[in-house]
């Protein structure tokens, strides 16, 4: 009898159990959707190729959803706050997960409140003035600004961002005051600066490409290591004697909590991507001054904790964050 009821038991939980597991499919089983925290014509150039073809490895499309405002803080809090599931990804450089906490006492998550899944590009800022500016070299433009504080102004993708504080970083260097306008992105500085709204901008040079290939706009400096590719002509700041250099990788965040077999399938599909589609994705990095740089969870997490520890004490150093 004692049997028999263990037996009915047993057959009772089972029961009881399988519509649990029956509400668990295989990752992903849903729409996954990245998060770009700017506007259309910056981060979302590069996220693009990539993003576009990883439902061909998932099953499920891939879609990008834009959520600007403070420098990338808007999107970047709304992934944070998001169910830690893989369905909600935040694509961005380290200005929303890195630089927004840091310089924001009050911000609401930290680069801890996210789960690094992959990088997958590096881009390069570049330092541009109109094609009409009386400022044809980057000496003209420190000379002009000595000679007059805070008369020049310049654009960046948002308060407190990479370019914001890049920019910030060589004014300090150059020895030069500049006026800071801030944007909900690099498309948005852009348009402000061939409207002659600010005489300078900090930007990707994806953003920009277009507007350089026209003669709209023109190039002064590079901030990565090395000189570019596509503009083997114009100098780093480093060649010019400022030492400030930054390059931008690009890659996909999760909220805290993402199961690593979740992560892993995004790498996963990031890898095949790649693998797939590199050639074809690399032209078109190309046009956007960027290159393919995959990094997996664990490399990716120890560049943007290396990236946190950079620009904290630069921002100490600057007292930005007051």
């Amino acid at each position: 009898m004692r049997s028999t009821v263990f037996q009915c038991a047993a057959l009772l939980l089972a029961a009881l159990a399988a519509p649990v597991f029956a509400q668990q499919p295989p990752f992903p089983s849903k729409v996954v959707t990245v998060v770009s925290p700017f506007a259309p014509g910056s981060t979302d150039t590069i996220l693009r190729p990539f993003v576009e073809k990883m439902g061909e490895f998932l099953g499920q499309p891939v879609i990008l959803n834009y959520k600007p405002g403070a420098g990338g803080g808007v999107g970047a809090a709304f992934v944070a706050g998001s169910k830690p599931d893989g369905y909600t990804l935040v694509g961005t450089s380290i200005g929303s997960v890195v630089l927004g906490p840091i310089a924001d006492k009050d911000s609401k998550y930290t680069l801890d409140s996210f789960t690094p899944v992959v990088a997958f590009a590096e881009g390069n800022l570049m330092l541009i003035v109109p094609g009409n500016s009386p400022h044809r070299t980057m000496k003209d433009l420190v000379e002009f600004s000595k000679k007059n504080p805070d008369k020049v102004t310049y654009g960046s993708s948002g308060a407190m961002g990479i370019t914001h504080l890049l920019t910030e970083m060589l004014a300090k260097d150059a020895g030069v005051k500049w006026t800071h306008v801030p944007y909900q992105g690099s498309g948005p500085a852009i348009t402000a600066l061939l409207g002659g709204h600010v005489d300078a901008a900090s930007t990707s040079a994806g953003s920009a490409q277009a507007h350089m290939k026209s003669g709209a706009l023109r190039p002064l400096a590079v901030y990565s290591d090395t000189r570019m590719k596509g503009y083997p002509d114009v100098a780093t700041l480093k060649e010019l004697g400022y030492n400030v250099a930054s390059p931008v990788v690009y890659g996909l965040l999760a909220p805290k909590g993402t199961p690593r077999e979740v992560v892993e399938a995004l790498h996963s599909a990031v890898k095949k991507v790649v693998a797939k589609h590199g050639d074809s994705i690399a032209t078109n990095l190309a046009i956007s001054g960027a290159e393919i740089k995959v990094m997996g969870p664990d490399e990716y997490g120890a560049y943007l904790r290396q990236q946190h520890q950079v620009y904290s004490d630069a921002i100490k150093h600057l007292n930005a964050g007051k």
